[in-house]
């Protein structure tokens, strides 16, 4: 088992699912891997969520423990030692830290944005109200949900399980191999979504596949708790 990289909590992940043809995605797909279904159906999934008490090689960086992210990804696996190792692969992934960018892009390749970002969680006796903005070009896009506070178990064989029983991470390398690192946490419980708001320039942040991908009405949304979490350091494919 690879080396701890990085310690943190991920807590009230928003998640948007929306559809999308696999094709779609063929030159995004990192060697080696294939795309994950879930019922015949290909998913991408725009998802906000809080870094806490975040450690890097077991040290807490000033300014850099707690702090938002906005991610947009989708599902591949993985044939390893006879087994499918199911996992996601980033399209991008913003932040409002640069040093967390660089170090992020030249450990993992991964495709990390700086931006300025907020957020606002407010929860009450009857209501769950969850917000995460990211400013763009001027425009401070959003990612809103208003959920009921009663946590739930994600159940097997559902679909909340296919988005967030995920444990590895894979990216292609501009050396024509592939990057992969794997994420260990508990198993989640959710809350139901009851209203959402996005707002997200994805054409110009994402591209225009994407932009119309998220033009259309997303399939689910839905709060996950989240938990501690540990990613332990990249290897290759």
């Amino acid at each position: 088992m690879a080396n701890k990289f990085l310690s943190a909590a991920w807590r009230n992940l928003a998640m948007a699912n929306y559809e999308i043809a696999p094709k779609m995605l063929e030159h995004l797909i990192p060697k080696g891997t294939e795309i994950d279904l879930w019922n015949n159906t290909c998913y991408v999934s725009l998802v906000g969520f809080m870094f806490e008490n975040t450690k890097v090689l077991g040290i807490s960086i000033p300014f850099h423990r707690n702090f938002e992210e906005v991610n947009l990804r989708f599902y591949v696996r993985y044939k390893a030692e006879n087994e499918w190792r199911r996992a996601v692969v980033f399209v991008k992934e913003i932040v409002p830290k640069p040093m967390i960018t660089l170090v992020a892009n030249t450990v993992y390749g991964e495709h990390y944005q700086t931006l300025p970002m907020k957020h606002e969680i407010n929860s009450g006796l009857d209501k769950l109200q969850v917000e995460y903005y990211w400013k763009f070009k001027n425009e401070w896009n959003h990612f809103k949900v208003m959920a009921n506070p009663d946590e739930k178990p994600i159940l097997i064989g559902s679909e909340e399980e296919f988005i967030t029983e995920h444990y590895w991470g894979y990216t292609q390398l501009k050396n024509n191999c592939t990057s992969q690192y794997q994420v260990e946490h508990p198993r989640w419980n959710f809350y139901e979504v009851e209203n959402y708001d996005i707002n997200c320039n994805a054409k110009e942040l994402y591209g225009a596949v994407f932009g119309e991908c998220m033009s259309q009405k997303p399939l689910s949304v839905f709060l996950a708790k989240g938990s501690d979490v540990v990613v332990r350091k990249a290897g290759t494919i």
